[in-house]
């Protein structure tokens, strides 16, 4: 059985709202209500929300009604004192601990393989597909995956964007994820401004982590002892962040074994920049009107 996770507890700096729970389907979707449309079509049994703990009725209120009988549910809180092994929280410490930290919370209500995703991206329906025959067929306690994007589908028109980048080897397995914090096309070429007065210019055909990772439950205990040495060296440091790619770069690093690169012919798209809302309604109702999806998901 595949378990879907999400991680829903952030709030967006930079768009400035719950996006999360932002309706852009024609029925009044959520960008998450398509993830787990898709998922439970590829074959999904379970969703697990990580969610902030004083969001959790009104979250609850918005997706229990639709999910009832449909995919089995349940609920983890991303709090900010969960797994800190003695520390305190600094008074300066305003926000949660980064995506690894999210699913070191889903612990508890997870024992199965399980993909992981973002909240306010859509992934489409491959992706999820994909995802499900690999949790099915082909993850083990040294086998885990991620779904590699076409970095060039994943820009946005409004801005520069932060993308890990996969460097991947001849078996399609990934060696590390170079972060890329200013990525944008320019005269017609992909280019990371790593500083001022340099510019990288980036392969058209590379592979971007959009945070779908697919997990053996072997993973949680590396996290677990990852995040104290995390904690050991970056708790004096309000802005630091345990992140799913350094965790899994500090995995392949260690030993542990191997992340397939799986590649995805969908097109990503998510909220960035407030700009980029009206985008991602467009792209709904196109693929609602190719038929893609229903014009209501749940009805």
């Amino acid at each position: 059985m595949a378990t879907l996770v999400i991680m829903a507890a952030g709030m967006a700096s930079r768009y400035g709202s719950m996006k999360q729970i932002q309706q852009f389907g024609p029925g009044g979707e959520t960008i998450m209500d398509y993830s787990i449309y898709d998922a439970i079509k590829a074959g999904f049994k379970k969703v697990v929300f990580i969610i902030r703990k004083d969001f959790a009725e009104d979250f609850k209120a918005i997706f229990e009604p639709k999910l009832k009988g449909r995919i089995e549910t349940a609920y983890v809180y991303q709090e900010m004192d969960k797994y800190l092994d003695g520390y305190s929280i600094p008074e300066e410490r305003k926000k949660p601990w980064g995506t690894s930290h999210a699913i070191l919370c889903a612990k508890e209500a997870v024992d199965e393989p399980f993909a992981v995703i973002n909240a306010d991206d859509f992934y489409g329906a491959d992706a999820f597909q994909k995802a499900a025959d690999f949790l099915k067929n082909d993850c083990k306690p040294d086998v885990y995956a991620i779904i590699g994007y076409q970095l060039a589908n994943t820009l946005s028109e409004h801005g520069t964007v932060s993308r890990g980048v996969c460097e991947v080897d001849a078996d399609n397995n990934l060696v590390g994820i170079k972060e890329r914090l200013k990525i944008s096309r320019q005269n017609g070429v992909m280019v990371d401004e790593e500083a001022e007065d340099k510019k990288v210019e980036i392969p058209e055909n590379a592979k971007a982590s959009m945070n779908f990772w697919c997990f053996h439950p072997s993973i949680f205990d590396f996290i677990q002892e990852g995040f104290k040495k995390f904690l050991d060296e970056n708790i004096s440091n309000p802005k630091s962040e345990y992140l799913i790619p350094f965790t899994a770069d500090q995995w392949v690093k260690a030993g542990k074994g191997v992340i397939k690169v799986i590649p995805t012919t969908a097109k990503w798209f998510g909220v960035t920049y407030k700009e980029d809302a009206p985008v991602v309604q467009r792209s709904l109702n196109e693929l609602v009107e190719q038929k893609e999806y229903p014009n209501n998901l749940w009805k």
